[in-house]
C-alpha cells in the first residue's frame, strides 16, 4: 500500500473514530448526570477515552503517512534537487 493510500485511509478513519469517541464521551457523562452506579459510568468513560484516543493515533498515523507522501513527491520530481 503506498503511503498515499495510507493517509487517504487512516486520515478520515481517525476522524470518524475521534467523533465516535467524542459522542460516547457524551454518554458516560450523560450516565453520571443520571445518577448511575459509580462503575458503570466510569466503566463507559473509560472505553470512552480509549476509542477517542485510538482516534487521535489514527489521524495522527494519517498526518505521518501524508508527510512520508509529500517527503516521496517532492523527491520524485524530475529536475529540482537541492539547490542551494
Amino acid at each position: 500500500m503506498t503511503h498515499k493510500t495510507k493517509w487517504l485511509v487512516f486520515a478520515p478513519s481517525g476522524l470518524v473514530v475521534i467523533g465516535f469517541g467524542a459522542c460516547l464521551i457524551q454518554w458516560a457523562t450523560a450516565m453520571k448526570q443520571e445518577g448511575k452506579p459509580t462503575s458503570q459510568w466510569v466503566g463507559a468513560g473509560t472505553l470512552a477515552l480509549g476509542v477517542f484516543n485510538a482516534g487521535v493515533s489514527l489521524f495522527g498515523r494519517g498526518v505521518a503517512e501524508s508527510v512520508l507522501y509529500q517527503i516521496r513527491e517532492k523527491d520524485a520530481t524530475p529536475g529540482e534537487g537541492n539547490q542551494q
